[in-house]
């Protein structure tokens, strides 16, 4: 982070405008904003009132170190953890200030320390300034390009906000996440739990269970490919099972479950257990939707699974168990070669 940003995240941090900042120096707006933005630097006399404005150093202002290491930001929280154990908790911030002001630009440390730091506060009561620097601390966080810092600065803030009952700036944050992220259903049903709207809760929280299930089963199934390529028999199998409970846990319906074991049955060529698999796979067709009325999802609304589609997909299916690449050492066994002909 180089000096234009540093000033950048100070200002910000202080709620102050660019127009402010250039007002209090003496000097314009625009060449804040080309300091900002690194097309100018501004003229040495002014690094001091500079630094005096911002609450910071000089030595703060033109600091260039931009990272410390991930070890040494462990040793530093696990220090900050010690001296909260150890210290009054005035004295634990007031060090910790310290170390930000030695390494501004780190803003993994800021966030950890601030997440330490905060999470020692919850439930005691401080000092109101003590929570606004640490939101401070968070905000300049989220300033991070790093997309993963940003996320776990926009969730902590949330939670920041939650506690202290302010329901509006915690659903900001929100728009720190895609709508598509699972994280922003779950912070959505936190935020419905907490505000009363009990019914939008349930059917966020399900939501998240939903896609949670697609999410995990997709890494079970690539697990399962791999242990296929390695042809890890045993690994298959473990796979397989915890792909057969999570469909049950879940509440999915038959036909997931059953679905599971049949790759697993055609590769150890067990004829007896393949045709079964197959016929009740067929038969849990039927109720393909049925976890649309689970009482797990009862809040969510599914599309109707129409019965053209139930037909189209046995058929489907039966083309697919005809595959002689895949089952060819069932041609010999009449019930499979019943239950692959056209109804």
């Amino acid at each position: 982070m180089q000096l234009g940003e540093v000033i950048r995240v100070y200002r910000k941090s202080k709620d102050m405008t660019q127009e402010e900042m250039a007002k209090r120096l003496g000097v314009t707006a625009p060449a804040v904003n080309k300091w900002e933005n690194g097309v100018s630097c501004p003229d040495i006399f002014l690094l001091a009132p500079i630094a005096r404005l911002l609450g910071i150093s000089v030595d703060t202002l033109l600091s260039y170190r931009e990272e410390l290491t991930a070890a040494e930001i462990q040793g530093i929280v696990m220090e900050a953890d010690q001296m909260l154990k150890e210290k009054p908790y005035e004295e634990a911030l007031d060090w910790a200030k310290g170390v930000l002001a030695e390494y501004p630009n780190c803003e993994q440390l800021i966030w950890q320390l601030a997440v330490i730091f905060d999470a020692r506060r919850a439930g005691q009561a401080r000092a109101e300034e003590d929570d606004e620097y640490l939101r401070s601390l968070y905000l300049r966080a989220l300033e991070s390009k790093d997309e993963a810092l940003r996320s776990s600065a926009a969730g902590s803030l949330f939670s920041f906000y939650m506690r202290k009952e302010q329901y509006e700036q915690a659903e900001e944050c929100l728009e720190q996440f895609s709508k598509l992220d699972p994280m922003h259903r779950y912070y959505q049903a936190r935020l419905y739990a907490e505000t009363g709207r009990t019914k939008e809760a349930y059917k966020a929280w399900e939501e998240t269970l939903f896609s949670c299930y697609g999410q995990v089963n997709a890494a079970l199934q690539g697990m399962y490919t791999l242990a296929v390529k390695e042809d890890d028999r045993e690994k298959m199998r473990m796979l397989a099972a915890k792909q057969e409970e999570m469909a049950s846990s879940f509440e999915m319906g038959r036909y997931y479950e059953v679905s599971s074991r049949l790759d697993l049955a055609t590769q150890e060529q067990d004829a007896e257990s393949v045709v079964t698999i197959m016929q009740e796979v067929l038969d849990s067709v039927e109720d393909i939707g049925s976890f649309c009325k689970a009482a797990l999802y009862a809040h969510m609304t599914f599309k109707e699974v129409r019965p053209e589609f139930v037909a189209e997909m046995k058929e489907n299916l039966r083309k697919c168990f005809r595959d002689e690449d895949a089952y060819g050492f069932l041609k010999s066994d009449e019930r499979w070669r019943e239950l692959v002909e056209e109804e």
